[in-house]
């Protein structure tokens, strides 16, 4: 049998009973060592990104920043708020207008979410948060994925059906899409 590890206590969840509420988790005292998501009771909880993690979600935001129509607006990691107890941080958002407030953005104010998949968080942003994004009617959906050599990125768009259709993909690590508006990403290895 091994030995316990050793625990770190800078930050420990607190002891909660039944499932977690958006109030719960918003009322957590602030940790900027991980991600706390939030889907129907069940807590997320991840590391933050690695240092080449942060660049392609920087790459990405500002290339969109750069292109983006004035009405719109693009941030990075934004509390969104879906139907029911349901919280995720995306990497890199924009929003249909300009000049949010408060601690969530609701889903329905998103016209794009963006994610950089890593190895502790890939099931979570190519399955479920792509299903809870469809759900929630977020228009496209870009997937940026720091393979070995030169990162892959896809960019989804919500169909008729409310599923998901790939309608751009880049090549050599660049990017390049007409929807929602134009822009080339180059993505850094």
């Amino acid at each position: 049998m091994a030995a316990p590890a050793e625990i770190k206590t800078e930050y420990l969840l607190p002891n909660h009973e039944g499932p977690w509420t958006l109030d719960d988790v918003l009322s957590l005292p602030e940790d900027n060592s991980q991600r706390i998501e939030l889907v129907d009771g069940m807590l997320y909880v991840s590391p933050l990104g690695t240092a080449a993690h942060q660049r392609l979600v920087f790459e990405a935001s500002y290339a969109l920043r750069g292109a983006c129509p004035k009405e719109f607006e693009t941030t990075i990691e934004l509390n969104v708020q879906f139907d029911g107890d349901r919280l995720f941080i995306p990497d890199f958002t924009v929003l249909k207008k300009r000049g949010a407030k408060g601690l969530t953005v609701p889903a329905a104010d998103v016209l794009l979410i963006g994610e950089v998949i890593s190895r502790s968080t890939k099931v979570k942003d190519v399955v479920v948060k792509r299903q809870v994004y469809a759900e929630a009617g977020v228009s496209y959906y870009l997937i940026i994925d720091p393979a070995k050599d030169v990162p892959k990125a896809t960019l989804l768009e919500l169909g008729e059906e409310g599923k998901y259709v790939e309608i751009a993909r880049s090549e050599n690590g660049v990017l390049t899409i007409e929807r929602p508006f134009p822009v080339t990403i180059e993505l850094p290895s």
